[in-house]
């Protein structure tokens, strides 16, 4: 696929800002504005907040541009850049975004930053798919002013991912990033669907010197700014050519999906000859012509006092009539798609039929259809395993694994696309003798196409997760000379079974597999092994049942010798009663006994 060169742009070279004026009743309300290498947040003459670029990045460093001065807003004067040391691929990784399409803009400006006099070469990428391609050396005048490039992608994981890819070592350069929610239905979504990029080859204002947002008080909800046409007009019809305005209210404006404002069409060019457009583009791709025009001649009253024809690259795709589709001072909207162009310049030619043609503006979006990305699951796999091995910014492990495809994937990573071919898939991790600290994450389990691991000579601790071996393509594990311990998998011994290999040599700690110690019977991996705690169960089930029987025994005792059960007081009071009544019984008893032997008269227990 061509790649999109920034500087063959002529919208790319401007100087000014363009924030982001929202009107109240904009429904899409997730945004971002970072001035990318700047310690503080700034505000600018336009009261547009730009945050401080203290988070988002995967590693980098910052500067300022050699001439500050010759920047007019502070998000133009400082950039983040990515030596060598940060890895061949780095990102801006936005969070928190609700699924849907959304608007992205990047000011880029090298101005001798580094005191080199070398512009660098580098890709980007979003979501994974390639957009822009940066080639050195710059022409002279977007080296030192900087260029605005932008696009409409789809968000579907909630977070965005804006990465750039270095060549040899020159430092990927980004002086501010701009995020902005906008409808997804907008640019024909619902034909067009979301497996594309809408970048941006030029959206030209007809009539009218630049405007929008950062360049006039004309605000235009998606942020979009519009560039005047006069330099993409064909020098051969520019004496014909006569510009119109109107201050009427223009109907149609300002509405859901594209959301249009009304600025763009109380202006436009008209000429009884033909309007010829020269738009440059890349080659073996389709481009998305968006035409504006409203009828703002108060002179034509009725249908079929204008008619024109359009033709792209000399082909007549349509008729148009203004006043016969939407009356007067009313927005109308017509597109094309423009299919495999083999040429880096497409044409685009209004030729009137009855009266003089018109047009109020002009929009050429290249559909770059999304590059495969890695399996979801198999991305949470890698990001867990970054983590867990504690792989080193100089690794670049940012972004999508194996994403674009034709960059190279992480290092020491070899990807493959899935049997359908709808997906990227992990074959192959090889970071033998990289000096590496950590433990393997049982996320590895993910990982259901990997065939060759190599985690040689590192110093890895910890177990073999028993999840290693769930990838039944597994051929090669390569885990010799670091720190491991516990008990080897026994699945893991499949491997070489089915004509696979394993070497676990080296790491002292291991048992439990050929030439290997055999493991403790209760103890492994620093705890308790499998065996013990199951020896812990059924100790714990003899003894609960010991003090179970003991319980039954006690009660059945109880229950044969009539015990009186009660409080520990009310216990004391019974016996306490029992024992007066025997002492008294046995008083009355001496005294009888007393008297009998005084020969005294025995008196009855019970008297009448």
């Amino acid at each position: 696929m061509s790649l999109l060169s920034p500087s063959s742009f002529f919208f790319l070279s401007l100087l000014l800002v363009l924030p982001l004026s929202l009107a109240s009743s904009y429904p899409y309300k997730a945004s971002y504005r970072i001035d990318c290498g700047s310690a503080t947040s700034t505000t600018d003459p336009f009261n547009t907040t730009w945050q401080a670029d203290d988070r988002y990045y995967t590693s980098g460093a910052t500067s300022i541009v050699s001439e500050p001065l010759h920047f007019r807003f502070p998000h133009e004067k400082t950039l983040r850049y990515f030596p060598p040391s940060s890895g061949k691929k780095n990102c801006y990784i936005i969070p928190n975004l609700p699924p849907g399409r959304y608007y992205i803009r990047t000011f880029t400006v090298y101005d001798n930053y580094d005191g080199k006099s070398h512009s660098p070469s580098f890709d980007v990428s979003v979501e994974g798919t390639l957009v822009f391609s940066w080639r050195s050396p710059w022409p002279e005048g977007l080296a030192r002013d900087g260029a605005y490039s932008d696009l409409f992608a789809f968000v579907k994981d909630g977070e965005l991912d804006l990465c750039f890819y270095s060549f040899a070592t020159d430092p990927p350069v980004i002086a501010s990033l701009e995020v902005q929610q906008i409808d997804p239905l907008s640019y024909d979504a619902a034909t067009i669907g979301n497996n594309h990029i809408l970048v941006n080859y030029g959206r030209l204002t007809s009539g009218s010197n630049q405007w929008g947002p950062g360049f006039s008080n004309d605000a235009d909800d998606f942020g979009r700014s519009w560039q005047s046409d006069a330099a993409s007009r064909s020098p051969n019809a520019k004496s014909s050519i006569k510009s119109v305005t109107t201050r009427e209210r223009i109907t149609n404006t300002n509405q859901p999906p594209n959301y249009y404002p009304m600025k763009l069409y109380q202006t436009a060019i008209v000429s009884s000859g033909a309007i010829q457009y020269n738009l440059a583009v890349d080659a073996k791709l389709d481009y998305l012509i968006w035409f504006h025009f409203a009828e703002i001649d108060s002179s034509v009253t009725k249908a079929g006092q204008r008619v024109f024809d359009i033709l792209v690259n000399d082909k007549n795709v349509t008729r148009v009539d203004i006043f016969n589709s939407v009356g007067s001072f009313a927005a109308y909207s017509w597109h094309y798609v423009a299919k495999n162009l083999s040429s880096t310049e497409l044409t685009v030619k209004l030729v009137p039929v009855v009266g003089a043609a018109l047009i109020s503006g002009l929009e050429n979006y290249a559909l770059v259809p999304n590059d495969l990305s890695t399996v979801p699951e198999q991305v949470i796999a890698m990001r867990a395993l970054k983590e867990s091995l504690r792989v080193p910014d100089r690794m670049g492990w940012n972004g999508d694994p194996c994403a674009p495809t034709n960059w190279d994937a992480w290092e020491g990573i070899t990807c493959h696309p899935n049997k359908d071919e709808t997906a990227v898939v992990i074959s192959q991790i090889d970071l033998g003798s990289q000096g590496l600290k950590g433990y393997i994450s049982d996320k590895i389990s993910l990982l259901s196409n990997l065939v060759n691991l190599d985690l040689s000579d590192n110093q890895f601790t910890g177990s073999i997760p028993d999840s290693l071996t769930s990838s039944s393509k597994l051929q090669l594990v390569l885990l010799n000379n670091n720190l491991l311990e516990g008990r080897v998998p026994e699945e893991l011994y499949s491997i070489g079974v089915h004509g696979g290999a394993f070497d676990l040599s080296g790491n002292k700690g291991l048992c439990g597999a050929p030439s290997l110690p055999s493991c403790p019977l209760f103890w492994e991996n620093g705890g308790l092994s499998k065996g013990g705690k199951i020896a812990i169960v059924i100790l714990s089930l003899v003894l609960f049942s010991g003090v179970l029987l003991v319980v039954y025994i006690c009660c059945i005792r109880r229950g044969r010798n009539d015990y009186d059960f009660g409080l520990p007081q009310d216990l004391m009071s019974l016996s306490a009663k029992r024992n007066r009544y025997q002492r008294q019984k046995s008083l009355m008893l001496l005294e009888m006994e007393s008297q009998h032997a005084k020969g005294l008269p025995t008196l009855p227990l019970n008297p009448r």
